[in-house]
């Protein structure tokens, strides 16, 4: 069955905790970003950690291989199960964060496309699929691919093959989910979850969705 991963982009950490709870028997993990990590640090992973969910760092890490390997120890030393990465800054620093995931048992995905609409500029006339290719060749557990353009998921798909494909833009920037859940391995959720008046609702309405 395709996974159902809450993106967890609030700022308040009260309201975050109260929406991972109410929600957590519904989803298979929750993503955290920026906005919320920024606000409250990493040790909300640890306050997340009774929900017994699988966390992951989106912090689309791009950096040399050093300061890419020193932040994806700090990710996982804090109890994510995995770490996203960008792929154009090259092998080198991809290998590092799928090493350090490697080491402590996690996993490491590769943004292979982003979802919002600007992402065409550079990401297409092959772009996405070098990356796509580049995150096999380092061994990366899958990629990031746009629910928002699910056609460009089937072709990222023929080059990744069996390695997941966790696909946000599902909800407030368009994606469907019924059609994108069938072509991937996890549909991302955000907004169309956490700004829901009765996020639980929600979120069951989205679990419907998903694949056998």
């Amino acid at each position: 069955m395709t996974e159902l991963i809450l993106a967890l982009d609030v700022t308040e950490k009260e309201k975050a905790l109260r929406i991972a709870e109410a929600c957590a028997p519904h989803l298979d993990a929750i993503k955290l970003g920026y906005p919320l990590i920024l606000s409250s640090g990493l040790s909300i992973a640890g306050e997340l950690e009774e929900l017994d969910k699988p966390l992951i760092a989106d912090f689309k890490v791009a950096d040399i291989p050093n300061t890419n390997r020193l932040i994806a120890e700090q990710v996982f030393d804090a109890g994510f199960s995995s770490i996203i990465c960008h792929g154009f800054t090259g092998a080198d620093a991809i290998k590092a964060c799928v090493d350090v995931a490697a080491d402590y048992g996690g996993s490491c995905f590769v943004v292979a496309e982003m979802s919002h609409p600007g992402a065409t500029a550079f990401f297409h006339g092959g772009t996405a699929e070098k990356i796509a290719a580049l995150a096999v060749e380092c061994g990366a557990d899958g990629i990031i691919a746009p629910a928002t353009r699910p056609e460009r998921v089937t072709i990222l798909r023929e080059i990744v093959g069996k390695r997941k494909i966790l696909s946000p833009g599902v909800g407030a920037q368009g994606g469907d989910a019924a059609t994108v859940a069938k072509l991937v391995d996890g549909i991302i959720v955000g907004r169309a979850i956490y700004e829901a008046k009765d996020p639980v609702t929600a979120i069951t309405e989205f679990s419907a969705v998903r694949t056998a």
